[in-house]
């Protein structure tokens, strides 16, 4: 018996051609340390070769779905996935269709030309 609903129909989504994180700017470490997670790196290579739901990647990557999804949220936390759309499942559950929000990502080191104030004592 098919499914009324569409299982997998196609998603649509733009991703930016490049991200810059910046070392010493705000929001770096996040990023690090989110990126810092191999399971995390793997999701990004398996979402970055196609849009999937949480259980999609737990699959190809040989992870559990609650690992998957608490990866996934840390990857939506520091905007490097994003929900794209809904598939349903062949029982009618609704399920996130996720992506890789850019193509690139670039860590760059904050302008070295910058230079705290002179905080030594005064000189008379």
């Amino acid at each position: 018996m098919s499914s009324a609903l569409p299982h997998q129909p196609s998603v649509e989504y733009a991703p930016e051609k490049q991200t810059d994180v910046v070392v010493g700017g705000e929001n770096h470490s996040d990023i690090l340390q989110v990126l810092s997670s191999e399971t995390a790196q793997e999701i990004l290579t398996t979402l970055k070769r196609e849009p999937g739901t949480a259980s999609d990647v737990a699959t190809a990557i040989g992870q559990s779905i609650q690992n998957v999804t608490y990866h996934l949220d840390r990857l939506r936390d520091v905007d490097l996935v994003t929900p794209v759309g809904t598939w349903y499942s062949e029982k009618g559950k609704e399920m996130t269709v996720y992506a890789v929000t850019t193509e690139e990502l670039v860590v760059q080191f904050a302008d070295s030309t910058h230079q705290e104030p002179d905080r030594s004592p005064d000189r008379r």
